[in-house]
């Protein structure tokens, strides 16, 4: 699994109106229907009103490239320019190690 970590930055809340825009327009839900999505989810940090957290994750790469060949990064791309968002990244591929597992309550 590949997850990656976008973090959108903006001014009077524009990073957590385009988030709310993504998830009312739909975009979202479709991402998230997308082959080799895991997992599409929007956080705020509380320090932080003018970020919003994405964090998205993917099965591989090749699904990963699938969505960023898609129409559908059109439609992000505009919406980042309505919103004058500026990203950072954060990208992370998972390993299972068993002996964290002892740590863990589930």
């Amino acid at each position: 699994m590949i997850t990656v970590n976008l973090y959108y930055k903006g001014e009077n809340g524009n990073a957590r109106a385009f988030a709310e825009e993504m998830e009312s327009s739909g975009i979202a839900d479709a991402i998230r229907a997308e082959k080799g999505n895991l997992r599409y989810q929007y956080f705020m940090p509380i320090e932080d009103p003018e970020t919003v957290l994405l964090i998205d994750s993917w099965t591989d790469q090749s699904a990963i490239d699938e969505h960023h060949s898609s129409p559908m990064m059109e439609k992000i791309a505009k919406l980042r320019e309505k919103y004058d968002l500026h990203m950072t990244i954060e990208r992370f591929v998972s390993d299972e190690y068993e002996a964290d597992h002892k740590f863990i309550r589930e």
